[in-house]
């Protein structure tokens, strides 16, 4: 989850992996696999890092995590 604010300036959390695209024009239109247009007042480098660093989370988390073994 990332946290990102609306034109208003009310803050929002948006799961990151549910992002299709991200433009901007010249507000940034963040399309969500739903379809949904979400209008973010971040640019779209803002956007980015906050989703790389997202992942960077969820990869380091997965790496640091005790290995399960598979069952039969």
């Amino acid at each position: 989850m990332i946290t990102l604010h609306r034109l208003n300036g009310e803050e929002m959390t948006l799961n990151a992996e549910l992002i299709l695209t991200v433009e901007a024009m010249p507000d940034t239109h963040i399309l969500m696999m739903d379809r949904r247009r979400v209008l973010v007042s971040e640019t779209v480098d803002e956007v980015v890092r906050a989703v790389v660093e997202y992942r960077r989370r969820v990869m380091s988390g997965a790496l640091l995590a005790p290995s399960v073994p598979l069952s039969a």
